[in-house]
């Protein structure tokens, strides 16, 4: 067994050890808006229940290990100290990840990311409409855990309003946990779903994923992607050039064959078959090749 002094060590490698050993970690989805009213929304897996009476949920946006800045849910909470938590499930769970993107101030991550904005009842965030439990809630206190890159801030949030879709509940009334089907975080790319197991979600590009707001509506609108393969469609830097997609058709005789055809529907299933094996920038070429 090796034995480790945390001082000893640089802080993104003792980072690495304690998000690989403790968990898996709840998802707070933190809605938030700035002074100005502009959303942002950012996933935090520093997160728990901590008090039934009264119901208080903590959550901790660190400062950045490689520049010791914070980020605009902690100066939102700061400013306006009002917070919507929305909980994860496997069915948002590439989109949330998106929305980790560090988009510029002022960039709108239900956009990227392409989840629904709604309006919450006591509170000026919105709530993620896509989420199966929204906690809008009311900041109480702020404590900041230390001064440089790596530290937390406990945001203590106390829960005004609760909002849950009936479709996670049992015949009793109760939520169901292979319904709700929450996900959680452990270490490096790694998931874990409650109802099934281990699972990788590759992390969000250090650049810019386009976002789910750069891709076609023939493709959003289509019944064949969910939210999930969206959000791998958003997660990518920069769309196949017409050259990578010639050649790439021109390859693959299947394809070319599926984009004979005038069904777009066919062609977004040809699409569906590699994003299901996470060759998103394939998947993109076949979308692409069809407009």
């Amino acid at each position: 067994m090796i034995s480790i002094d945390p001082k000893s060590i640089a802080t993104a490698k003792l980072q690495g050890y304690l998000q690989a050993a403790v968990g898996p970690r709840p998802i707070a989805f933190a809605s938030t808006v700035d002074e100005k009213g502009n959303p942002n929304l950012s996933p935090f897996s520093f997160f728990n229940v901590f008090s039934a009476n009264p119901p208080i949920l903590v959550f901790s946006p660190s400062r950045r290990v490689r520049d010791n800045s914070i980020k605009h849910t902690l100066i939102n909470c700061e400013s306006t100290k009002e917070v919507v938590i929305n909980v994860v499930n496997f069915d948002i769970v590439q989109q949330t990840s998106l929305a980790s993107t560090e988009y510029a101030e002022g960039v709108n991550e239900f956009l990227k990311a392409g989840l629904t904005a709604i309006a919450s009842d006591v509170v000026k965030p919105f709530r993620v409409k896509e989420s199966p439990v929204q906690f809008e809630c009311k900041v109480n206190q702020i404590i900041p855990l230390g001064t440089e890159g790596g530290a937390g801030n406990l945001i203590l949030c106390e829960v005004l309003k609760i909002h849950i879709d009936e479709a996670i509940l049992d015949e009793n009334g109760v939520i169901d946990q292979h319904k709700i089907d929450l996900v959680s975080r452990l270490g490096g790319n790694w998931y874990s779903r409650s109802n099934q197991g281990l699972f990788e979600v590759p992390k969000p590009l250090v650049t810019l994923g386009i976002g789910v707001d750069a891709i076609p509506n023939h493709v959003k609108e289509s019944v064949v992607f969910d939210g999930n393969d969206l959000g791998k469609l958003g997660n990518i830097e920069a769309l196949p050039t017409i050259e990578e997609v010639s050649i790439f058709v021109k390859q693959n005789f299947s394809v070319k064959g599926v984009l004979s055809s005038d069904d777009k529907e066919k062609v977004h299933l040809e699409a569906k078959k590699y994003l299901d094996n996470d060759d998103v920038f394939s998947a993109w070429k076949v979308l692409l090749a069809k407009k």
